[in-house]
């Protein structure tokens, strides 16, 4: 079975952080792993694009009633309806998260995955979290990735 990892950030991006995220995806398109978000905009477009670049498959998990609110490089829309809710199952469907920038949603899901006993690889923010693992590059944070769910049982 594929692996599955998170791609959690906010809706709205710095210029870098939209190309982290980016490279982040198609590093996991790379890999051969899924890649799960929340099919918005921001750093899920961008993770959802690199991972479309690259031949992958993105899982996108919306908030809203419509698979139309999906950004245009999410290949899976699931229709939740369930508004910030649907963070918690991104973070129980995710074996592993990478948090790029973000803001108080990515916060939660960040919670919950490490609540969960999910790694938790942070790119640009939220640091000084205990628990988190720090990553200072895309490539970086996918290695750190990878080795979890090398080390992890099935």
């Amino acid at each position: 079975m594929t692996s599955i990892v998170g791609v959690i950030g906010a809706g709205t991006v710095s210029t870098a952080g939209y190309e982290s995220a980016r490279r982040v995806g198609q590093l996991l398109a790379e890999a051969g792993l899924l890649l799960v978000c929340g099919g918005g905009g921001g750093v899920m477009e961008a993770a959802c694009r690199g991972c479309q670049e690259k031949g992958g498959i993105a899982l996108g998990i919306l908030p809203g009633a419509s698979r139309h609110e999906a950004n245009p490089y999410v290949s899976i829309p699931v229709v939740t309806d369930m508004g910030h809710a649907r963070n918690v199952i991104i973070a129980h469907t995710a074996r592993v998260l990478i948090a790029v920038e973000g803001e108080y949603g990515t916060l939660s899901e960040i919670a919950v995955g490490l609540k969960l006993g999910r790694p938790v690889i942070v790119l640009g923010r939220w640091q000084h979290i205990d628990g988190v693992m720090r990553a200072s590059t895309p490539e970086e944070a996918v290695r750190l990735a990878l080795d979890f769910l090398t080390d992890l049982p099935s």
